[in-house]
């Protein structure tokens, strides 16, 4: 499993360590479903909080601290509106319960508010109710595209989040006395140990995956530099891998909700020890590394193959 280095201070760095344990996720979003939140510090308020929403996504409304959530869509077609006894909490076109957690004596609603579409996921809401206080909220969202998977505690929500290859990021945790604060950075690190001969293209469901190898990470490294998230992101959209005639293997992508504006390749070749890229510019030109005129000739095939196929 890829390793996450968290560089944090003092016990929040340890507590979220043995926290977030089996939570960090290593496969590309693109591929992946839904990460599940823990069910660790359940709120007594009662069993049926985490009900699936019915088929025509009517939600019940959900008794929570003496009153009522609600999740209505006024228009046909329209928003739907997170509401606490009749104020508005959040909107979008995609809201749905997760559930209720405790944390301290505090019970917290988590709440998934998003655009819909098929790449970035929800935000995550945060609802409580501070004692002989009003209702309150926090939104939780990573580069506004969905919030990272939460893992919960009896103390604290911890969001973990996906890292990309050459990635660093803030990990994050809110308590209701705290707020939303940063835990420590979550750098992405290749599996160690792991050499060409690991390289097993079958078992990699998008050709990011293959970053988890660590010959193939540096190999990358040492071609893409501080381009190496940007090339990443333009495989996110994206499936199995094909080989070509020589044994190496390739794969197309593109940039989530920008598919045919900003499209990667990646191919491996691990009997010879070399990774090719590509991706395509801002000015519509294609990048490549190393430089196109370098490429095997069945790999530069692939490539322009994959281009006359339209990705």
């Amino acid at each position: 499993m890829t390793r996450l280095l968290l560089a944090a201070a003092g016990a929040s760095a340890a507590i979220l360590l043995a926290t977030i344990g089996a939570n960090a996720q290593t496969t590309a979003p693109a591929t992946q479903s839904a990460p599940a939140a823990s069910d660790q510090g359940a709120s007594d308020q009662g069993s049926g909080n985490d009900q699936a929403a019915p088929d025509d996504d009517k939600q019940a409304p959900i008794p929570f601290e003496g009153g009522q959530l609600t999740i209505t869509q006024p228009e046909q077609d329209g928003e739907k509106v997170l509401s606490y006894d009749g104020k508005q909490l959040a909107s979008n076109y995609d809201v749905f319960f997760d559930k209720i957690v405790k944390i301290g004596d505090v019970n917290v609603a988590l709440v998934d508010v998003g655009d819909g579409g098929n790449q970035c996921g929800p935000a995550k809401v945060i609802v409580w109710k501070p004692k002989d206080g009003e209702i309150q909220t926090t939104t939780v969202e990573q580069d506004e595209c969905g919030a990272p998977p939460a893992a919960v505690s009896d103390s604290a929500i911890y969001f973990v989040p996906y890292l990309l290859p050459g990635e660093t990021r803030p990990a994050l945790q809110w308590s209701p006395t705290a707020g939303l604060t940063t835990s420590g950075n979550l750098t992405y690190t290749p599996e160690p140990g792991t050499g060409w001969k690991d390289v097993d293209p079958s078992k990699l469901d998008n050709i990011i995956d293959a970053f988890h190898n660590e010959a193939v990470y540096k190999a990358g490294q040492a071609l893409l530099g501080n381009d190496m998230p940007d090339m990443a992101t333009s495989l996110l959209v994206g499936g199995g891998t094909e080989k070509t005639a020589s044994g190496a293997f390739y794969a197309t992508g593109c940039v989530p909700h920008d598919c045919g504006g900003n499209d990667g390749f990646m191919a491996v070749d691990p009997a010879k020890q070399k990774v090719y890229f590509a991706r395509r510019g801002d000015n519509g030109e294609p990048q490549a590394w190393p430089p196109m005129k370098d490429w095997p000739d069945d790999i530069k095939k692939a490539y322009d193959d994959a281009q006359g196929s339209g990705n």
